[in-house]
């Protein structure tokens, strides 16, 4: 089922309405559907480097949307929101959200925007949590932008050679920066108490 969603993908992504499909997969990620837009990012900037900063834009704000709609699903229709998180096998995401939130705050966001953890589990559960819609906005534009434009910036520097590692390898590269992030935070709070 992946596989003919990727080989979908791809040739959506070499259609003209490529920037369209795009901000449409970019925004249904984050509340519902199950494939990172970064599986059409990356063939539209290696077939036109020049639109990298576009596309890696497109995606970001059309993410930020679908967050809000995540988040929006959480906040005003709980049981569905719940039963959203339960049918991707996640029932339990609002209690580990929460624990979460409760030990880091804000940065339970930022690190879990940049990672390839589905991003509709943090916007749902943000929403179900009645976490501040202005700080979740925020956060998403940070993560989501930092994680798009990470992607398109290696495509367009390094070309081919580094699609097959960024496809192959993506949840490593941005799990490395979060355990960066988390690394300094418990720095910070052991140097501050």
């Amino acid at each position: 089922m992946l596989r003919r969603l990727y080989d979908r993908l791809m040739v959506l992504a070499a259609s003209r309405q490529a920037p369209a499909w795009l901000a449409a997969v970019s925004f249904v990620e984050s509340s519902v559907f199950p494939a990172p837009p970064d599986l059409m990012l990356a063939p539209m900037v290696l077939a036109k480097p020049e639109h990298a900063w576009r596309n890696a834009l497109i995606c970001t704000v059309a993410s930020v949307l679908g967050g809000v709609a995540g988040y929006a699903i959480g906040f005003f229709l709980d049981p569905v929101g719940r039963a959203i998180l339960s049918f991707i096998g996640h029932s339990g995401a609002l209690e580990s959200f929460q624990a979460w939130y409760a030990d880091w705050g804000l940065w339970v966001i930022l690190i879990k925007g940049l990672t390839p953890i589905p991003y509709k589990l943090v916007t749902i559960a943000s929403g179900l949590a009645h976490f501040d819609f202005g700080m979740f906005i925020v956060a998403s534009v940070i993560t989501r932008g930092a994680r798009f434009f990470i992607v398109a910036a290696l495509l367009k520097r390094y070309g081919p050679p580094i699609q097959g590692f960024v496809e192959e390898r993506l949840t490593l590269v941005t799990s490395l920066i979060a355990v960066a992030i988390v690394g300094a935070l418990v720095l910070l709070k052991l140097l501050g108490h």
